[in-house]
């Protein structure tokens, strides 16, 4: 559970970045946090385990994606990478209105993300376990969602081929990325073109409360990918565009 300190830390923090949240919201981050602790004891979901650097680190820099991008009302967002659930379920319980999947390749990690929609009651999250690379190709998951989120995943020259598959024409990738955000941008231009992105903006964003930045990339999709994409893992790997 988070402590009033550190509920008042998150409260205020998101109030900085655009984003209010009522005390059934900040419930719901506190509930996220007692399970994220204990699920960690048994299976390494996160290395920060502070609570106070879990509201910065974690929801905090999850938010930051409502602050860098609109998000249409009851928007498809798809979470590639989910992991423990950053940034897709702090987004969801900041905006309960967007339907928000939670694509991660790890068994144990699905099974957390399960007890969490369940626990806090999160009726827009859907969970999908596989590959990224596969979902591209899944007739309906191709180019069917408005937004795709990623957080530390991979190298945006590979990244790109991972999330812009899943992106709609007219809608957009949010990379959240470190300071390195402008060199990976400029390896990753060729990549962007030939799946059909655009590269609309970098928003830089302090994070509340901290003297840390994030860069979030946007990408918006103005074209179709071309059907041979994304490739097998073997070979974004080994040969990225």
């Amino acid at each position: 559970m988070l402590e009033p300190a550190e509920l008042e830390l998150l409260r205020d923090g998101a109030l900085q970045l655009g984003v209010e949240l009522d005390g059934a919201q900040l419930g719901k981050f506190s509930l996220y946090t007692s399970l994220l602790l204990e699920w960690n004891r048994k299976f390494n979901l996160t290395r920060i385990t502070d609570p106070r650097e879990i509201v910065l680190k974690h929801y905090l820099d999850s938010l930051t994606c409502l602050a860098a991008a609109k998000f249409p009302l009851d928007a498809n967002v798809v979470d590639v990478g989910a992991g423990a659930g950053f940034p897709g379920v702090p987004i969801e319980i900041a905006r309960p209105d967007l339907n928000v999947a939670l694509l991660d390749s790890t068994r144990k990690r699905i099974a957390f993300l399960e007890e969490v929609v369940e626990k806090l009651a999160l009726a827009g999250v859907s969970l999908l376990l596989g590959r990224a690379e596969d979902a591209g190709h899944d007739a309906q998951r191709r180019e069917f969602y408005d937004i795709a989120v990623a957080r530390a995943v991979a190298r945006m020259n590979v990244l790109v081929e991972y999330c812009l598959p899943l992106v709609r024409s007219g809608g957009f990738a949010l990379l959240q990325k470190g300071p390195d955000a402008y060199e990976e941008l400029s390896e990753a231009r060729p990549a962007i073109t030939l799946l059909g992105g655009e590269i609309e903006k970098v928003v830089t964003l302090k994070l509340p409360h901290s003297d840390a930045t994030r860069n979030l990339v946007i990408i918006r999709k103005t074209l179709g990918t071309p059907a041979a994409y994304p490739r097998r893992p073997a070979v974004i790997q080994r040969e990225p565009l």
